[in-house]
């Protein structure tokens, strides 16, 4: 009988009925099925409740990069990364930042953007009067739909009105919204459709999309360190650096590299918080474009012949809403954190970014990146190529000892070891 995957009322199923179905479609064995029901700590109920079509979780390791002082306190920082040398490179770059005093950070107002696309306008000009007269009147029935950012003197603070040459009859409104502790993008969804209709009557037009920008232009954050010439490897080191830096600036193939590496120590905190790292994501990469300079980073030599290191880069991130408050490990990862407010993570979140960037640099105009990745890289191979947990450390010794980090090696190594 020929397989489908249209199953009617799939989503009606449990997530053991839905199992069943995925383990006949794609014959899976009794064991595979048995690794597929262990959802460690998240319970398979909650987990049904959280996405679509739940069969099971999926784990990630999580991990703690030390050293960090940020503003003065120190910090450990929960990371959920599958990627070696993520974390081990982090804490090594807060280690020598921690030297002149840590990371210095800031953000804005956290201030979300809300967008109210009108087509169809009689008259632009008309339209763009007629809302600027009614814009606090707009302003006004927008917090409506929030009490608790009203009482907090925030919501929705202001408006302002695009126009696209390519495009006569049509407008984008803009309404920001200061989301206080959340990522925003209920509530500002939620003003948004409210107040849409409001918008068609006064302009003529017809309203389309109604939706929160991933591209949070007025919600930035800062972090600044300074790296001493000698514990980052030397003068030359630095000179490399501050050059490598100039070119992810300029040249979009080695800033797409350059900004990844921010967000890999970025992302991995994300995910240990449960925030939306696809949205950080887009939000990041979106910027450079909007600002002319293609790299969220800038690494320059002071006087000293120090490096310094800053970056600028725009964090829609909460401590409230979503899945933070629903997931209890996300919960602790908080906890670990310590931040109280959206403020002190955003400002956290930029110096993991400008130490992770840091690290990368480092090896890339050093050693190279593969020596240091591929040490850690190693215990992956080792694993794959058969080693127990408790054998890898050993199987990782005896493939740096031979001067060779493969899966045939690594094969061998076990074989040998298991006396096959």
């Amino acid at each position: 009988m020929e397989k489908s995957s249209k199953i009617s009322g799939f989503y009606k199923k449990t997530p053991e009925e839905r199992l069943q179905i995925v383990s006949n479609f794609c014959d899976l064995n009794e064991i595979e099925r048995e690794t597929l029901r262990n959802t460690g700590s998240m319970n398979i109920d909650l987990a049904d409740k959280l996405i679509e079509n739940v069969i099971s979780t999926m784990e990630i390791p999580l991990g703690i990069a030390t050293n960090f002082v940020i503003n003065g306190k120190d910090y450990l920082i929960p990371m959920a990364v599958e990627e070696p040398s993520v974390i081990a490179a982090c804490s090594n770059a807060a280690r020598i930042a921690r030297e002149s005093g840590g990371f210095v950070s800031e953000s804005t107002r956290p201030v979300m953007i809300g967008q109210i696309q009108i087509v169809d306008i009689p008259s632009r000009e008309k339209a763009i009067e007629s809302l600027m007269l009614k814009k606090e009147e707009i302003l006004k029935d927008s917090n409506t739909r929030s009490q608790t950012l009203s009482k907090m003197s925030a919501g929705a603070i202001d408006l302002e009105i695009r126009t696209f040459r390519e495009i006569d009859d049509m407008i984008v409104i803009h309404i920001f919204v200061d989301v206080r502790d959340a990522m925003g993008a209920n509530v500002v969804n939620t003003m948004c459709e409210h107040v849409a209709p409001v918008v068609e009557r006064i302009t003529g037009g017809r309203a389309i999309l109604r939706i929160l920008s991933n591209l949070s232009v007025r919600r930035i954050s800062r972090s600044r360190a300074v790296f001493r010439k000698e514990l980052v490897g030397g003068s030359q080191v630095v000179r490399n650096i501050v050059k490598a830096s100039d070119l992810a600036n300029i040249d979009p193939y080695r800033a797409a590299t350059h900004n990844k590496g921010i967000m890999n120590g970025i992302d991995a905190v994300i995910l240990a918080t449960m925030n939306d790292w696809r949205s950080v994501e887009a939000n990041a990469h979106t910027y450079g474009h909007v600002t002319g300079n293609l790299s969220l980073t800038k690494f320059e030599e002071d006087r000293n012949g120090d490096l310094v290191g800053s970056i600028e880069i725009p964090l829609a991130v909460g401590t409230v809403g979503g899945t933070t408050g629903t997931v209890e490990k996300a919960k602790i990862n908080r906890k670990i954190l310590g931040v109280q407010n959206s403020s002190d993570m955003a400002n956290l979140l930029a110096a993991v970014g400008l130490a992770q960037n840091f690290a990368a640099l480092r090896a890339l105009c050093d050693e190279g990146i593969q020596k240091g990745h591929m040490s850690l890289h190693a215990r992956n191979i080792a694993l794959e190529a058969g080693a127990r947990p408790e054998e890898v450390d050993a199987v990782v010794e005896a493939m740096l000892k031979e001067g060779s980090i493969s899966r045939k090696t690594a094969e061998k190594i076990v074989w040998d070891m298991h006396g096959k």
